[in-house]
């Protein structure tokens, strides 16, 4: 089986996905996960499928044709997931919006060599107000060499300058 990692943004419409998962159901691939949202009228994902060796080429052509309709895709091989012994860690950020929260944060995460595996942020009226609030939940991968107390502090002081506030939490 050969694992593809699609990406695939159009402009928002009914049946989108149900035309994606047909060309990799008729190729007979399997989907496997996905993360895929609407935003400013466009939708976008990234899908992780496997489809057999011989099949590759003609899901690659199907998924291809879908422009023609609007629908453009990319397409990169799926590799084997690394062994890891780092530790998942959930982080939730809140505080007044402003311009480079996520260019903040994520520069101290590559400082201390921290895997960012998932984002997912949103801006939202604050309750009693009409100040925008900026929400962010990531699932980080902390490596061996650094302690969940060391990016615990170092995180505290960048939010104390963001004016944000953030929990930080090992997974499960």
């Amino acid at each position: 089986m050969d694992h593809l990692v699609l990406t695939i943004i159009a402009d928002d419409q009914p049946g989108l996905v149900e035309r994606v998962a047909q060309c990799v159901n008729a190729q007979g691939g399997n989907w496997l996960e996905s993360r895929l949202a609407r935003m400013a009228g466009q939708f976008a994902g990234i899908v992780r499928v496997e489809v057999p060796a011989d099949k590759h080429a003609g899901l690659v052509a199907d998924l291809e044709a879908l422009n023609r309709q609007g629908i453009r895709v990319l397409f990169a091989a799926g590799g084997t997931e690394p062994a890891r012994t780092w530790t998942p860690i959930l982080l939730d950020l809140v505080g007044n919006d402003r311009p480079g929260i996520v260019r903040d944060i994520s520069r101290l995460l590559a400082e201390l060599g921290v895997n960012l595996e998932s984002l997912d942020t949103d801006v939202s009226p604050a309750p009693m107000s009409s100040d925008l609030l900026f929400h962010a939940e990531a699932r980080l991968a902390l490596p061996p060499t650094v302690s969940l107390e060391a990016l615990q502090t170092r995180l505290e002081a960048l939010a104390d300058d963001l004016m944000v506030e953030l929990n930080l939490r090992p997974e499960g």
